[in-house]
């Protein structure tokens, strides 16, 4: 049975990634800041039965991330996926510092600090995938309308992150890669989203499923595609 762990699991696209990898069998760690209040995930718990753990998680927590590597020591997790993530886009002139900072430390501090606690079980599985879901926003070749400064920087910044682990990462064959997810309907992305989450979701657990060695440190979206950085 094959393994995922995952962040920002509450709601939204990480709720239906827990709903969709335990329908088709996967064993699924779930990670939530409160998982109390996260009436999305507990509806896929109660109908997941006993593939899906819940853990209670911030991952602006180092601490508690440590202390969950530690539990879950020799489990291979196939597929650890970074979904949590928070968006702030205040324009020029009007930047908000101390929110600035928390973007950062979600965005950036988050995937990377998760990653680094689960790299030994990453590497024990058969899949050696690192997948943290980024925007399209945060690419600076394709960034022609400006503004979004905190967000653009810090998915810029989780970009180059991943493209790094793929380096260093590379001797234990662990393939690392960023994921555009689409602009979605969800509470992040708004109601005139392009793109529904179940159609995301699906559109990105296909390129998981896919992605090779070659294809690590690419800049891709849900559909495949290679975004410029």
């Amino acid at each position: 049975m094959s393994t995922v762990l995952l962040t920002g699991a509450s709601r939204g696209i990480g709720a239906e990634f827990v709903r969709q990898y335990a329908a088709d069998g996967w064993r699924v760690h779930a990670l939530a800041r409160d998982p109390g209040n996260a009436r999305g995930l507990a509806e896929v718990c109660r109908v997941s039965g006993d593939r899906v753990r819940v853990h209670a998680v911030d991952v602006t927590d180092h601490a508690a991330i440590d202390a969950l590597a530690t539990d879950l020591a020799g489990t291979p997790i196939d597929v650890l996926l970074n979904v949590a993530g928070v968006l702030v886009a205040n324009p020029f002139g009007q930047s908000d510092y101390e929110r600035w900072m928390n973007s950062i430390r979600v965005n950036v501090f988050g995937p990377m600090k998760v990653s680094e606690a689960f790299v030994d079980h990453v590497t024990a599985s058969e899949q050696r995938k690192i997948v943290t879901l980024t925007s399209v926003l945060g690419s600076i070749g394709g960034n022609e309308a400006g503004g979004m400064y905190d967000y653009r920087s810090t998915k810029a910044a989780v970009n180059a992150v991943m493209k790094s682990m793929s380096v260093d990462l590379a001797g234990r064959r662990i393939i690392a890669v960023p994921i555009h997810p689409g602009w979605v309907r969800t509470d992040m992305g708004g109601s005139r989203a392009e793109v529904d989450v179940a159609t995301s979701v699906t559109g990105l657990r296909a390129v998981i499923a896919g992605l090779t060695i070659a294809q690590s440190g690419r800049f891709l979206t849900f559909q495949g595609a290679e975004l410029p950085w």
